[in-house]
């Protein structure tokens, strides 16, 4: 494994303010701890043409009239 990119932050991070160092310390923590969520496309794949074309119409016409309108007392 290359330390290209390890040396090239650790370089960086000699140059940030401490403050700014423990902000990039917790961002690769979450990183690490995150945890991918899905589903790869290939298995979606099955439910290609599910939706009749009607409907999808009728789908992208609601969309287009309702995207275009905000409804400043909906919350």
């Amino acid at each position: 494994m290359s330390t290209f990119l390890i040396d090239r932050v650790a370089e960086q991070l000699k140059s940030m303010p401490q403050p700014l160092q423990w902000q990039v310390l917790k961002f690769v923590q979450t990183l690490i701890s995150s945890q991918i969520q899905g589903v790869p496309g290939q298995q979606l794949l099955q439910f290609a043409g599910a939706i009749p074309t009607d409907d999808l119409q009728l789908m992208e016409e609601a969309i287009e009239e309702g995207c275009d309108r905000v409804d400043l007392n909906e919350w």
